[in-house]
């Protein structure tokens, strides 16, 4: 069998959207709590996992653009098109997939969404683009408290094409109140696309990345903690608790993560760092992990390239692979909530990845999506 080729892709890129789909699948087919008792996989991989495929999405636009630099006129407008195009693909299969009796919150519609938001934001400068990341992260959690205190309640329900009935209702749930709102998760993909333009293939670059995610965790833990340290605080929370995820106590409720947003009854849930809260903490949190995860990848890349391809060749194939996921978690088939289950998911999607690099393929939605795009990006960055 011919060695992969590494063909001019970032392998530690790969690798970490590897890492991103097999956590994905953990907490999709793992319980989150049992007797009462938070599981590792939740504290490993809940809100992370999803996190950091925002923050590669980022990654990605830089590398589709093919340069580190600001776009400019007749190329941002054919990479504004050709995203556009591609999201609405995306968009169009996460609605098929949702439509499945599969009883995960399928991504794909909010992750095409982002794409939409995110890819203006390539014609900024670095320095700028950061500065924005920044202010949204901290600012943008209150101002959708505000807004979702007047606001129904979510319907959790997972975009699927009986939501195009109701389009003010599906935008407002992909936007603000579901379970990957995309305007308070703008930041993940700003603060790809500043990591994208770094020089992904040098060591330093790898070593900033585990350094600042280290630092950033640790502050978002330490500050989360010191605020929830009162007893007033936490008899707050649990007073002003309302929607869906109570666990039985608040220590297990935050531990298992809430489902996109926070309860609206009090300020101090902007205090908490809990996955799929959406506060400042929880971006935080969930950012720093991104950079420590994609800096320890690239790391790998970098030490074994060729192994790394095939060995995490999933990588290079998560929508095919996660769209495969999805539909075999329809209810009947390979549908189970235990370790076998979740190894074998693993395993078939770890395999069927390693096989399609070492033979130099390329996954199938993959290629229709980018063909899709390159034909937009093209037609209008040719017109002058």
């Amino acid at each position: 069998m011919t060695p992969a080729p590494t063909d001019g892709r970032v392998i530690g890129v790969d690798i970490a959207r590897c890492i991103a789909l097999v956590g994905m699948i953990a907490v999709h087919v793992l319980p989150g709590v049992v007797d009462g008792e938070v599981q590792p996989v939740q504290y490993v991989a809940a809100g992370r996992a999803s996190a950091l495929f925002a923050v590669l999405a980022g990654v990605s636009l830089v590398l589709v653009a093919g340069t580190r630099s600001p776009l400019r006129g007749r190329e941002w407008r054919g990479m504004v098109a050709g995203t556009a195009a591609r999201a609405a693909a995306i968009a169009g299969l996460g609605l098929v997939l949702g439509s499945l009796d599969t009883g995960i919150a399928v991504i794909l519609v909010y992750y095409a969404v982002l794409f939409v938001i995110a890819v203006p934001f390539l014609a900024v400068p670095t320095g700028p683009l950061v500065a924005v990341a920044g202010v949204w992260a901290a600012g943008f959690p209150l101002l959708s408290h505000l807004v979702r205190s007047r606001l129904p309640l979510s319907s959790y329900e997972v975009p699927a094409l009986e939501s195009l009935a109701h389009p003010g209702r599906l935008l407002g749930e992909l936007l603000l109140t579901g379970y990957y709102p995309v305007l308070t998760w703008v930041p993940y993909l700003l603060l790809g696309v500043a990591v994208g333009r770094l020089d992904l293939r040098r060591t330093r670059t790898a070593g900033v990345l585990v350094g600042g995610g280290v630092l950033a965790i640790t502050a978002a833990w330490s500050w989360s903690a010191l605020l929830l340290s009162r007893d007033d605080v936490r008899a707050e929370l649990v007073r002003s608790f309302s929607g869906v995820g109570w666990e039985g106590d608040l220590d297990t409720t935050l531990g298992d993560g809430l489902h996109g947003v926070t309860p609206t009854g009090s300020l101090w849930w902007l205090a908490v760092r809990a996955p799929h809260s959406g506060t400042t903490f929880d971006l935080l949190t969930t950012s720093g992990s991104a950079c420590l995860v994609l800096g320890l990848c690239l790391l790998l890349g970098r030490a074994a390239p060729r192994l790394g391809a095939v060995v995490f060749g999933a990588g290079a194939m998560t929508l095919t692979l996660y769209s495969l996921h999805v539909m075999l978690r329809s209810e009947g088939l390979w549908d189970g909530e235990d370790v076998p289950t979740f190894l074998g998911h693993a395993a078939l999607v770890l395999l069927l990845g390693a096989q399609m690099r070492a033979v130099g393929g390329r996954g199938p939605l993959e290629a229709a999506v980018g063909q899709v795009g390159a034909a937009a990006r093209e037609r209008v960055a040719s017109r002058r």
